[in-house]
């Protein structure tokens, strides 16, 4: 019996995600990406060439490559983006595993540490200048604060906003949303993004299925249909921003979503509610907000430390 190359066994792989496992294209996509960056690597085609000192020289390779936006300074790959080669490795070698075919151990595979996730964020003031900066009636103007509005009200994912049809009920606050992994949650839309949501609807004029598309000259020729991408999206965020006078801050739709769960969580919500809201797995990814209460444990040290009966 003639053993298939590693690249055939990637390509099973790869199909046994999707299908099997039931991961994302884009999940299958970054582990194309990033396992066809150690095969090339490797430049071996047997499984048995990955072995600790493969895996070893290629952490050095990676950790020693510039950033394509930094070559001039000499920026290397963060740690966590260097995590996301060996998570795929070690799915990889689990497959193999599972398939009989004798490589290296995927419990071998050690991730790099990395310091503690500080997050970005805007102050409540600028929030609101942000969510106040489209402020045309025209079509573009209405999308814009609508994107922005939804985003805050929801808390979603840039990728789970460009995936919203144009048909949801606005006559319920609520959404189900299949998230990352394919896991289905319920978000909620305030009355003010729907009302936004209302007046943008009412401004289309095009048959396009999806909820948030391109307008006017943002259109190219030969294009079927016109859905924003997530790139779109980040210009959109970006660029009202800058209108809001948020110059010193790297504004994305990711920081908007800091944001609402700051703000859920300095109103009094508990932090199993706002991960449930937001999709984490982990609730110690949840934990990164609670910086928030800083302020509220301030007050309550000021109440209550060293009182004299």
């Amino acid at each position: 019996m003639i053993m298939a190359s590693l690249q055939e066994m990637k390509q099973q792989f790869l199909e046994y995600t999707e299908i099997e496992k039931g991961r994302s294209m884009n999940t299958v996509q970054n582990y194309d990406r990033y396992l066809t960056r150690f095969l090339s690597f490797l430049k071996k085609d047997d499984p048995s060439a990955i072995t600790d000192t493969s895996v070893r020289e290629f952490r050095l390779w990676l950790n020693r490559q510039s950033t394509g936006n930094n070559r001039a300074t000499g920026e290397t790959l963060k740690k966590k983006t260097q995590n996301y080669y060996l998570i795929a490795l070690r799915a990889f070698l689990k497959y193999l595993a599972r398939q009989d075919i004798k490589s290296l151990s995927p419990e071998r595979i050690e991730l790099a540490k990395v310091s503690e996730r500080q997050i970005d964020f805007i102050t409540p003031q600028e929030l609101g200048r942000l969510l106040s900066a489209p402020d045309g009636s025209d079509v573009k103007s209405l999308r814009d604060k609508s994107i922005l509005e939804v985003l805050f009200s929801t808390g979603l994912r840039v990728s789970e906003l460009c995936s919203l049809p144009r048909d949801i009920d606005l006559s319920s606050d609520e959404l189900s949303i299949r998230g990352k992994g394919g896991k289905v949650r319920v978000v909620f839309l305030s009355e003010h993004s729907k009302s936004t949501l209302k007046a943008y609807l009412a401004k289309r004029d095009d048959m396009d299925d999806s909820l948030f598309v391109k307008v006017g000259g943002e259109k190219h020729k030969g294009d079927e249909s016109y859905p924003l991408t997530r790139r779109s999206v980040e210009r959109i965020v970006k660029h009202y921003a800058t209108k809001a006078g948020i110059m010193s801050k790297k504004v994305t739709p990711h920081v908007i979503r800091h944001s609402f769960a700051t703000d859920l969580l300095s109103n009094g919500a508990d932090l199993r509610s706002v991960q449930a809201l937001l999709g984490h797995a982990n609730i110690a990814t949840t934990q990164i907000y609670t910086h928030v209460t800083d302020t509220h444990l301030k007050n309550i040290h000021k109440q209550f430390h060293n009182k004299k009966k």
